[in-house]
This record gives C-alpha cells, structure tokens and sequence, in this order.
C-alpha cells in the first residue's frame, strides 16, 4: 500500500521543520513555503529569502520534495484588506487568526488537496487533535505556554480531519533541540510574533501607508481635556503606552493612564487611571461570527472557560444563544480590557468548544 501523501507548511522556522521530519517515518512528505506577502522590507524583518533558504536546507536534510507558491493576492484580499476595515471601525482583529482561517486552512488546504494531490496537511502549530467516539476534537498542546488552539477555533471539522500537527504533543525544548541534532538551519531561530512583515515598534508607521491618520483630543474620564492622539486605530482599550504626544509620562496624579474608551464618531479618546478601574471592566460580553467545534446546548447556559487574548490566563463564564450566531457570555467575576474586534474562544479543561468575535462588552458601569 502507498503512503499517504502529506504537504507541510513550511514557514522557516523550528516548528515547521521538526513537523515534516516527524511526518516523514510515517507518510510520503512533501515541504511547501507560501509567500504572503510581497516584499518591500528594506529592514529585513520579514525577509521571505532568507526564509525561502532555510526551508529548502531543511528539507535537503531530511530528504524531501520542495514546493513554493504565492499568496500574497490571497493575503492582500482576504486577510489584509480586512484587517485594515477593521481598524478603520475602532477594533482590535486578529490577523493570525484570519490567516489561519482564509490562507493556511482554506487556499493552502485546497492547494495542496486538489493541486498536490494531498492527503493531509500539516503545519507546526502546536495543538493536538483527539478522536474520542469517532468524533474529531481539538485539544490544547502538551506545552501549555506554546499552545496555538486559541488560533484554530475557526476551522470546520471536515477541515480537521484533512489536518495533522506533528508536535502537538511535544515541548518547544524538545522540538529544538531535535532540530539541532539534525543540524537544521532553523534550530536557534526565533519564533516570528505578530505580523512580520510590519517590524517590531512600526506599527503605526506601517500602518501610515494605507490609513489616513486623523488626530484628535484625549479627555479623561471626567471631561479634562489633557492631549492629542494620533489616529484611533493606533489604540486599543487597556493600552498604557503611547497614549497621547501631549501627556506627560503617561501619567495622571503620578498613576498610570489606560485608554478606556474610543468615540469614532466624535474621533475621542478617553482614559482614566488604574488598569483595573471600573469603567475598563467587563461584566460579559457578546460575541459574533461564531464557529462550534463541539455540539454543546447553549439555548440554556452553559458554564465554560473563555480565553480573550493568546496566552492569557481562563476565565470561567456562562455562555447562552442570544440569536442566530450571536451570542452573550457573563463572566464569573468581571474583567478588564475586553476589547470588540478581539477573538474570544471557549474550553472544557484542554478541549476547544470554538470561539467568536467580540462585538461589544457588558460594561460594569457605562460610560456616556
């Protein structure tokens, strides 16, 4: 009997490599580097050549085919120009998790099935997928602080079962130091964060090229005008740093500012003191364009975990069916920062139930 066929993604990094050398003990492995953005970084923050190398040195090593394909119109309309919108609208998205759902798992799945002829594909997320009763679900990695499955609550099960990741049940140690036995390239390097091509701290000049800045006044709490901000995309709530180019130190009273709220309509930001005030915590939440990797009954509520940001700690909740693919979430005690834009993804223990967008919070005191 033939092996089944699988197509890594393979990004240049340790993860990726040490998956399609597990993989290849037991499948017919092919490497495959998608480009996803066209490069105009003169820094080298996200240099897809040098990435480009090291995949095809990785893949010499452990003797596999290469394959490389483009992307980046994909990226740019289904990811990008997305991501922008939302900016524009006064939320906080998340571009890995949209990436996941519309490139990785969508475009590069459908390649490698249809043109690759595929069985499987497989990247270095670390996550681990279990059948229990001949159901298929998503679980938490072994390596707790790794844990990717808050960036998979989008998927569909019949994409799950067209997916493997490798190292799902390893540490990040382990992992490395398998890739420096093999003498892989990618061994000591760095796990890329956030989106790379954008660079560490430009952010908000990147941003410049595509989002006309319009600046605006910063008010406290009660009313004090106290600065300048310098476009509302560039904040989000909770945010300490970079509040304001008037404000000095960031302080009022000698206590640390948090923006609280932005006012789009009116271009208005307003802060007040304290990480845990108030007027910055949530009592629930409701969430939008959900996505269930697990029947559960959410006409009544039902009591769960929800994670709101990547390696952030669990909170306990109810969640309930408000309307069609709208639901609330209370929480057991309220919490800070919730931000709508953000992906919120609920657990049981390891298991992942899927998740939603955050489209407004349930203040614990409204702010006028």
């Amino acid at each position: 009997m033939r092996k089944k066929k699988v197509i890594v993604a393979m990004s240049g990094g340790v993860d990726s490599s040490v998956s399609a050398w597990i993989l290849k003990k037991k499948y017919d492995v092919e490497g495959l580097f998608m480009k996803n953005w066209e490069d105009d970084d003169k820094k080298n923050f996200c240099s897809s050549k040098k990435d480009i190398e090291d995949v095809k040195n990785v893949c010499n090593i452990i003797k596999i085919p290469f394959h490389k394909i483009n992307f980046s119109i994909e990226y740019w309309e289904k990811v990008f120009i997305k991501f922008l919108n939302e900016l524009k609208k006064g939320n906080t998205p998340n571009p890995d998790i949209l990436c996941n759902k519309e490139i990785k798992f969508n475009v590069f799945l459908n390649f490698s099935i249809k043109k690759l002829k595929a069985d499987f594909i497989a990247t270095g997320h670390y996550a681990k997928l279990v059948y229990i009763n001949k159901k298929i679900f998503l679980k938490k990695s072994i390596d707790k602080k790794k844990d990717q499955s808050y960036f998979l609550y989008t998927l569909k099960k019949k994409q799950l079962k067209k997916i493997l990741f490798p190292i799902g049940n390893m540490k990040k140690e382990k992992v490395r130091l398998i890739a420096k036995k093999l003498k892989m390239p990618t061994a000591n390097k760095k796990d890329s964060t956030g989106i790379c091509f954008i660079g560490p701290k430009n952010f908000q000049k990147f941003l410049k090229k595509y989002i006309s800045v319009k600046n605006g006044k910063i008010f406290t709490i009660s009313g004090k005008f106290i600065g300048k901000h310098n476009g509302l995309h560039n904040y989000t709530l909770g945010q300490r740093r970079k509040i304001g180019n008037i404000i000095k130190n960031n302080v009022i009273n000698n206590s640390p500012i948090y923006v609280i709220k932005k006012n789009i309509k009116k271009n208005i930001l307003i802060v007040s003191k304290g990480f845990n005030n108030p007027y910055l915590m949530s009592k629930g939440m409701i969430i939008n364009k959900v996505n269930f990797l697990v029947k559960i009954n959410i006409n009544q509520y039902f009591f769960c975990s929800v994670k709101i940001r990547h390696q952030k700690k669990v909170f306990n909740c109810l969640i309930k069916l408000k309307s069609n693919n709208i639901l609330i979430v209370i929480f057991e005690h309220p919490i800070s920062s919730i931000t709508p834009g953000q992906s919120a993804v609920f657990y049981i223990y390891n298991i992942c139930l899927g998740g939603g967008i955050v489209l407004k919070k349930i203040p614990l005191i409204k702010i006028y």
